[in-house]
């Protein structure tokens, strides 16, 4: 038999069911022959016989009555695939499992020796009519099953090009995979698909919702499937084989409906391309529910996938605005706020002839070549699936640039002139006649350069625009999204630029304590970047340093006379408090201390000896690939336990947030008691961090993925970048709900 002889078997049974269903009406109250009431069709797929069953609408069978037996020495039978049945209480056998209208069995085979051209299945059955209430003696099939060559059960197939049009030597997708609907109760259904070998199915292309408004779809407990480096999606689990997985449908009244899903699935062959994503609507007769409910609302869409929403279904305009606004609401993050005094130092650089336009233009420069930078690495990072953070978190980088602030810094307390080489300003100045461009170069060199500092945080809009690019290719729309959020995130400090034109100070002592000011400023971003690399005893010792300085600069050791002026007092008392609290974080740093907020934890009240201060433990257990993740959420469901994935990095600030002060929230523990608590390091981003991050579709930490008590992710609750912990507490009880 030919696959396409194949296929037209089974889908001729598939049309002809409703018509065996039926049934003859006018034989309904006489017992029927039992090859009419139970009719099936065997068929091999060249490693399993297939059994389709048809069964008369007043008859049923039972499920522990079915054998399987092989007439033919040379097939050797595994154990048979049977989908549950329907509970059902018998006056002649109590309560057993039954099928009724029409089910599918699955059977593997080996073959011992030369395949043969044909091979006999011996089935066992028993069944009754519950309209007369006669139960058939058991039963003995026999069928000869015309068996498929092994050459002919994979074939390599070209399906043409990616979302084209397939070749007319294909089959249709309908006759490669075939959708399967079946009843179980009033509360479930089996829905699946049956595979033709040398195919597979995308499990995370499947997709499932019921029409009906009375109705509501529920947990799929779909079974695992296969990993499969794929030549468009890289690494996808997949299924190469028929399957059949159990549905919940939620109900608001109990009478019996007839139950519409629309089942969505994408395919494609072993060896070729794929099958444009596939879209079916089906129906079966739900008998009344056993339980009925009010429907939940649809879980949440994730803000980051709203925003991808927009960028790709929207108006380009729309998108912009909507971008520009988040960008503007990122400006206020720790990741940001870093930037106004790198800006407000190449200002002050300018010396006394900065006008309110010329740092407003000087703050364009620099937010342009931030936003041309960080557009340019997040299309590269995203289309090359890359994380964009880890580009630009290593620790020769972070070494780098720390270094850089620190040699600006210099530049501002006067150690040397800050200036571009005479010859390039000369060149520069020839060509627009401004004799300061030079600086407006350097201001867009280093707002490109400071466009690191925004990888820090993963925000939801971030990752929205690098969803775009890696999902759809559309370098235009995500570029588009990520500029837009780029110059939101900018806009205030075009507003620092013109007003730090029209208040800085002119020359004198005022000018050099705004530019010391600036210094100290950059060495502190130093001391911050290197903190994510750095341990926390080290940056702390770092900080209790630059402090005592700053303070001393500030006039903290200085002795003032009677007619000092109040800035002068003012700069005294200032300088002196640093100056103390820089004493009490090098205390602090040098008996073990790693908190800048608690710097003396480490230290004992008495002041006679000093402790370690015993820190509260997050009870996260650490996992590195797919397989340690599919362990532990197998061990949890086993336990009836939910489970939590967190992405961490050591350079993550928001991580560290969520870690001291969400994480260690009473409320938020108290609702995390009975949840397993996983977290994932990526901070070195090797190979198998990229594994685990692409199962996801998670492009950096932190982000958080929740499992219900079967497992299954919790599609839509994902929480992206940092949550307070009254809002975090909140999102868990919906997330397991």
């Amino acid at each position: 038999m030919t696959r396409s002889d194949h296929m037209t078997r089974i889908f001729k049974v598939l049309v002809l069911l409703p018509l065996i269903l039926a049934g003859p009406v006018a034989a309904q109250d006489k017992l029927l022959p039992v090859e009419e009431a139970f009719k099936y069709v065997v068929t091999d797929t060249g490693d399993a016989f297939e059994i389709d069953w048809a069964i008369y609408e007043h008859a049923y069978l039972y499920k522990s009555r079915l054998s399987f037996e092989s007439g033919t020495e040379a097939i050797v039978l595994g154990e048979p695939e049977l989908p549950k049945g329907l509970d059902h209480e018998d006056e002649f056998f109590g309560k057993q499992e039954i099928y009724r209208d029409f089910f599918f069995v699955r059977i593997p085979y080996t073959v011992s020796g030369s395949r043969p051209s044909s091979a006999d299945l011996i089935i066992g059955s028993q069944g009754c009519d519950d309209n007369i209430g006669i139960c058939y003696p058991p039963q003995t099939w026999t069928a000869n099953v015309a068996l498929t060559s092994v050459d002919a059960a994979a074939p390599k197939l070209n399906l043409g090009e990616l979302g084209g049009s397939t070749q007319s030597e294909f089959p249709p997708a309908d006759e490669v995979f075939t959708p399967e609907l079946f009843a179980v109760d009033g509360n479930t259904v089996e829905l699946g698909l049956r595979i033709v070998p040398g195919f597979y199915i995308y499990k995370d292309k499947l997709t499932v919702r019921v029409l009906n408004e009375d109705a509501q779809a529920g947990l799929w407990n779909l079974p695992p499937g296969t990993m499969k480096t794929d030549d468009y999606f890289g690494e996808m689990e997949v299924y190469l084989d028929s399957f059949l997985a159990e549905l919940t449908v939620a109900r608001a009244t109990p009478e019996p409906i007839n139950l519409e899903l629309e089942f969505g699935y994408q395919g494609c062959a072993e060896g070729g391309l794929c099958y444009m994503p596939q879209t079916r609507i089906m129906t079966v007769e739900l008998p009344a529910a056993t339980s009925v409910g009010a429907l939940e609302s649809s879980p949440p869409v994730s803000e980051q996938a709203f925003l991808a929403d927009v960028l790709v279904n929207k108006s380009i305009w729309n998108a912009i605005g909507l971008f520009f606004i988040a960008g503007l609401a990122l400006a206020l993050t720790p990741c940001v706020l870093p930037m106004i005094p790198i800006l407000s130092g190449i200002i002050a650089g300018e010396g006394d002839s900065v006008t309110p336009m010329r740092g407003f233009t000087l703050a364009l420069a620099y937010v342009l070549g931030m936003a041309i930078v960080y557009t340019a690495a997040g299309i590269a990072a995203a289309a090359a699936g890359m994380q964009l953070q880890a580009m630009f978190n290593q620790p020769w980088v972070l070494i780098l640039f720390s270094g850089l602030f620190v040699f600006l810094a210099l530049g501002m307390f006067g150690v040397f002139e800050l200036q571009m080489p005479s010859s390039i300003q000369t060149r520069l100045s020839s060509i627009s006649g401004n004799q300061k461009s030079g600086t407006m170069v350097g201001a867009f060199i280093m707002g490109g350069l400071s466009s690191l500092i925004v990888t820090a945080c993963v925000a939801p809009v971030l990752i929205a625009a690098l969803m775009v690019i890696a999902q759809t290719g559309d370098l235009v729309r995500g570029g588009t999204g990520l500029f837009a959020m780029s110059l939101g995130m900018g806009a205030p400090l075009l507003v620092v630029g013109a007003a730090q034109g029209k208040f800085l100070p002119k020359a004198g002592s005022w000018m050099i304590a705004v530019r010391n000011a600036f210094g100290f400023m950059m060495l502190g971003l130093a001391v911050w970047m290197l903190s994510r690399i750095l341990p926390g005893q080290v940056t702390m010792l770092l900080s209790a340093v630059l402090i005592f300085m700053a303070g001393v600069f500030l006039g903290g050791l200085t002795t003032l006379s009677t007619d000092s002026s109040t800035p002068q007092k003012l700069g005294k008392g200032f300088g002196f408090l640093a100056i103390i609290y820089g004493v009490v974080l090098l205390l602090g740093a040098l008996t073990g201390g790693s908190n800048p907020l608690k710097p003396l934890a480490s230290v004992n009240v008495g002041g006679a000896a000093s402790v370690a201060e015993a820190e509260h433990e997050l009870p996260f257990k650490r996992i590195k690939t797919v397989d340690d993740l599919d362990r532990e959420l197998a061990a949890s469901a086993a336990v009836g336990k939910t489970a939590f994935l967190d992405f961490y990095a050591d350079w993550c600030v928001s991580c560290k947030e969520m870690e001291a002060y969400t994480f260690t929230d009473e409320e938020v523990q108290s609702e995390l008691a009975n949840t397993v608590w996983l977290q994932a390091d990526v901070t070195v981003n090797d190979e198998a961090d990229q594994e685990l991050l692409k199962r996801f579709g998670v492009f950096g930490p932190p982000t958080i993925i929740f499992f219900g008590k079967d497992g299954q992710r919790r599609q839509g609750y994902e929480v992206v970048g940092y949550m307070k912990a009254t809002d975090f507490a909140e999102h868990l009880r919906k997330a397991f709900n």
